[in-house]
C-alpha cells in the first residue's frame, strides 16, 4: 500500500487507536496510537529541529494495520507506504529501526530509543492533530523536490 496524502497517514494513524502492540515486544502492551505519539513526541524535545526524524518516529507503527495478523515486516510495510509521501530518509528511518544488524547513525539510534522509551513511558504525547502541519510540511518539500531521492 502506498499513502498518497497527508490525510490517508492521518486516517491510518487515527486507526491505530485501541490496536495493542504485540505481547512479545512489550512488558505491557501499548496502545500504538499512544506509543507513536510518545515516540514523536520523545524526538521532538530530543531533536527539535529534526522534523523528518520525528515523522519516523510517528509513524513506525502503521505497519501493523497494512497487513493485520501479520506480525513480522511491519517497518518495511510502514516504510513502504511512506516512501513517495515523505520521502527516503523518512522510508529509510522506518525501515531500519528494528533493525538492530543494521548500521546505525545518531538518527536511527535516537529513534530506536524513543520508540523503546515510548513502550512504557507515560509521557503525554498530544494530540495527533497538532502533527498534521509538520507530515503536510513534508509531504509538500518532497513533493516540491520532484519526489526524486
Amino acid at each position: 500500500m502506498e499513502l498518497r496524502s497527508v490525510e490517508e497517514l492521518m486516517d491510518l494513524l487515527y486507526a491505530c487507536r485501541g490496536v495493542r502492540d504485540l505481547p512479545a515486544r512489550a512488558a505491557a502492551a501499548a496502545d500504538l496510537h499512544d506509543r507513536a505519539l510518545r515516540t514523536a513526541a520523545l524526538l521532538r524535545r530530543r531533536r527539535p529541529a529534526d522534523k523528518e526524524l520525528q515523522v519516523a518516529g510517528l509513524v513506525l507503527a502503521v505497519g501493523r494495520l497494512l497487513r493485520p495478523g501479520d506480525a513480522t515486516g511491519g517497518a518495511e510495510r510502514a516504510a513502504g507506504a511512506v516512501r513517495s509521501l515523505l520521502g527516503e530518509r523518512v522510508h529509510e528511518l522506518v525501515r531500519a529501526a528494528p533493525c538492530e544488524r543494521a548500521a546505525a547513525d545518531d538518527a536511527l539510534l535516537a529513534l530506536r530509543q524513543a520508540d523503546e522509551e515510548a513502550r512504557t513511558d507515560a509521557l503525554d504525547g498530544g494530540v495527533l492533530e497538532d502533527w498534521r502541519t509538520v507530515l503536510e510540511l513534508l509531504a509538500g518539500h518532497h513533493a516540491r523536490s520532484g519526489a526524486v531521492d
